[in-house]
């Protein structure tokens, strides 16, 4: 099955050999984003400030392959400190629609890219 890369300056550009996201017929798979900028500067603050960053450049990446976080039906969670799973939970909520809550994993790490405190990926199907 071809596949499509997307891309958009309106989330980071990959720190590495890496896609932001790949469409594959009507799925998209979208790469862990971090808490950096458009511009690709880490983000000051804490884990609430970080984890909205993360979830603005996932609804960036995903409008770019002409979706919305609705379509979204698995996330998965990297956290350098599950003690903040509460807060990021709750951030994470605020996006995430429970008529439209994807499947999930939050997994505690020992360290991230850039040392930063979260994580996140997706998985979305256009309907």
């Amino acid at each position: 099955m071809p596949h499509q890369i997307i891309l958009t300056d309106q989330a980071p550009a990959p720190i590495g050999p890496y896609s932001q996201a790949v469409k594959a017929g009507n799925t998209v798979y979208v790469s862990g984003q971090i808490p950096l900028d458009a511009a690709g500067q880490l983000v000051a603050g804490d884990v609430a400030a970080q984890t909205h960053q993360v979830l603005k450049n996932l609804t960036a990446v995903l409008a770019a392959a002409g979706l919305t976080l609705t379509d979204v039906v698995k996330c998965s969670i990297f956290v350098k400190d599950l003690g903040n799973f509460n807060l990021i939970n709750e951030i994470y909520g605020s996006y995430f629609s429970t008529d439209y809550a994807p499947a999930r994993e939050t997994v505690e790490v020992s360290r991230l890219p850039k040392d930063v405190q979260v994580e996140i990926s997706c998985i979305a199907v256009k309907q």
